[in-house]
């Protein structure tokens, strides 16, 4: 019988689920838990019976877990414990601890803790659905996945920042990335669908969502990434500067008065796209072009501007691109991004096909005109699956 994983993602006031057969891939559930915290929560469910969709107070996570196990009962399929392998955690930052994925013990529990210092959004809610499943699933083994982990194989070239190196070590200053779950499931199905050992290829991950991030991945590995200590480094984001000059915050502290409150707002949540165009939906911002607004025209040429730019620095680390992946929400479904974003770059051996990139992209596809040297492609993440699959092993292998 294929091994079952139900894998759970924990965020601040939502927490989402999927329900996984490992062997074919397939969820056989999966559902979303919204506003909890708030007067009143939105739940939605999508099983055999088809979709439900619930409004109901969820006063804590703990309530979240209770009513997604409520959900399972009623609505199918039967959630089991004996028929699970093992329940599978998202969790944001793994710091230098975490090389891979983590049977949960309370030693596990508290070095999650002890690392919100460097993902203080993400981290404490991640931690919260954990203590929530386990007190549901007492019996079952927890895994946890962390998106940094992918990212431990960066050389120190990589993950050294040119600071003073005893103030980097005493508060754990460097390169950690994020989204690594994603990149690791991409690169390697880039290289399943050009019928190659990972161990053989060479692949550049654009994971462009309202998060953004690019992977360099030589032979299955991370070997360079966008993000750095935060996921507020690297592309131009939704809401997130991406790359900055460190001396615009001294700047503003001494100019403008900001605090440092004030400044992780401005560079967190009020700009990228949002602060270059005044949205963060890129549709809105598509169409605010076509309207004829400058300001949103040139957001999205600094968007592809710093795509290529990336893709061109990886390139050179890699020596050699075998492919490049497009995926994510933006990824996947923005024809327009993905045509400009790599334009210009034909002498690099990159190219996409008009017809082909044309419209949304709901399954794995080639973009790129036959005989191209690099192959890109559209492949629609599943983190989901590749915890659940790293869930299985790492039980197994714990005999």
């Amino acid at each position: 019988m294929s091994p079952k994983v139900l894998v759970i993602n924990s965020g601040s006031s939502s927490i989402k689920y999927q329900l996984v057969e490992v062997d074919s891939g397939e969820a056989l559930a999966t559902g979303l838990v919204e506003r909890i915290g708030q007067p009143v929560g939105a739940v939605r469910h999508d099983g055999p019976d088809g979709r439900t969709s619930l409004e109901q107070p969820v006063p804590d996570h703990e309530a979240g877990i209770a009513t997604i196990l409520e959900l399972f009962a009623t609505h199918g399929p039967k959630l089991d414990a004996s028929e699970l392998t093992a329940v599978g955690h998202r969790v944001v930052q793994g710091g230098d601890r975490f090389a891979g994925p983590a049977l949960v013990d309370d030693a596990v529990e508290a070095a999650i803790d002890d690392l919100s210092t460097l993902a203080p959004l993400h981290n404490p809610p991640n931690l919260a659905g954990i203590r929530a499943a386990r007190r549901a699933f007492p019996t079952l083994p927890h895994v946890v996945v962390f998106d940094t982990s992918f990212h431990s194989t960066l050389p120190p070239a990589a993950y050294t920042y040119a600071i003073d190196q005893e103030v980097a070590s005493l508060y754990s200053i460097r390169r950690y990335g994020a989204h690594g779950t994603s990149h690791r499931y991409v690169s390697h199905r880039a290289a399943e669908l050009l019928g190659k050992d990972p161990a053989d290829v060479n692949v550049i991950v654009l994971h462009l969502g309202n998060g953004a991030s690019a992977t360099a991945v030589r032979g299955g590995v991370s070997v360079e990434t966008s993000m750095g200590l935060t996921p507020l480094e690297g592309l131009v984001m939704g809401t997130r500067s991406g790359d900055i000059d460190p001396a615009v915050v001294f700047h503003l502290q001494r100019v403008a008065g900001m605090s440092t409150d004030e400044l992780d707002d401005l560079l967190n949540r009020r700009s990228g796209m949002l602060g270059l165009s005044g949205s963060s939906d890129m549709r809105d911002v598509h169409d605010a072009v076509e309207a004829g607004d400058e300001r949103a025209r040139t957001a999205l040429q600094v968007y592809y501007h710093r795509i290529r730019a990336y893709v061109g620095a990886y390139y050179a680390q890699l020596g050699r691109v075998d492919a490049i992946a497009f995926t994510a929400g933006i990824g996947e479904n923005d024809d327009i991004v993905r045509i400009n974003s790599l334009a210009g770059l034909e002498r690099l051996g990159i190219a996409v096909d008009a017809e082909r990139n044309e419209g949304r992209k709901k399954d794995e596809c080639v973009i790129s005109p036959d005989g191209s040297e690099v192959t890109v492609f559209v492949i629609p993440t599943n983190e989901e699956l590749e915890i659940a699959r790293q869930a299985v092993e790492l039980v197994a292998q714990q005999g």
